[in-house]
């Protein structure tokens, strides 16, 4: 499996905006901006989540609220708010907000197809 990167802009309540370079994880649940990212923004937590990383360690972190830009689609999602260190991810739920899935072969973001009854 190869590394998918996508450029985006978040936006914060007041309108304030910060580009942000994502790692496309169809293995994280959320979304996480970095400190520097979200402070710029103006970001507030507003709840906080236990997350279990890929080698079993728990970690806590703050959750918020953020409007996010994409070439393929804009929304408001649930965003983690990161510490020093953490990368910019872009994870499933994200995604399935904005529609989109992964090709795995591609490592592009297509529109996902819905299927209507």
């Amino acid at each position: 499996m190869g590394v998918t990167y996508i450029e985006g802009t978040a936006r914060g309540p007041s309108g304030r905006e910060a580009p942000a370079r994502f790692l496309v994880d169809s293995g994280a649940t959320y979304s996480l901006l970095p400190t520097e990212v979200w402070q710029q923004l103006g970001l507030e937590p507003t709840r906080e989540h236990t997350f279990a990383l890929a080698g079993g360690t728990m970690i806590r972190r703050q959750i918020s609220r953020y409007y996010l830009v994409l070439p393929q689609g804009e929304d408001y999602t649930a965003v983690i708010l990161g510490e020093p260190g953490d990368e910019a991810l872009l994870g499933v739920v994200t995604l399935e907000i904005l529609g989109l899935v992964l090709n795995p072969f591609s490592r592009t973001l297509h529109p996902m197809r819905m299927l209507l009854a």
